[in-house]
């Protein structure tokens, strides 16, 4: 179902019940990358969460480690953000 790169790959659906009695399959969170704090990065206007994780990760599809590190649910409130913490290029243990 997933990259076998995600870091979702290898995670088992769970079933729950929803509020309507109806019972579904849903894929858990992924437990949350070791990261290593690089730096912070004043955002000026224009920049995107995809030009950010380019220019420091190596990766523009990278911008969820972005959010990660900064506690942001989606890449959008990393547009809000003036500062935001940079992690490492490779995180901690894993080798990318």
């Amino acid at each position: 179902m997933f990259d076998p790169k995600s870091r979702y790959a290898g995670l088992s659906n769970i079933h729950l019940t929803d509020s309507r009695g109806r019972e579904v399959e849903v894929v858990p969170p992924a437990p949350q990358p070791l990261q290593v704090l690089a730096g912070i990065h004043v955002r000026r206007q224009g920049e995107r969460p995809d030009h950010l994780a380019a220019r420091y990760l190596a990766d523009p599809a990278g911008y969820w480690r972005l959010a990660e590190i900064n506690d942001a649910m989606t890449a959008e409130v990393l547009t809000e953000l003036r500062e935001l913490a940079i992690p490492a290029r490779t995180r901690g243990g894993s080798g990318s």
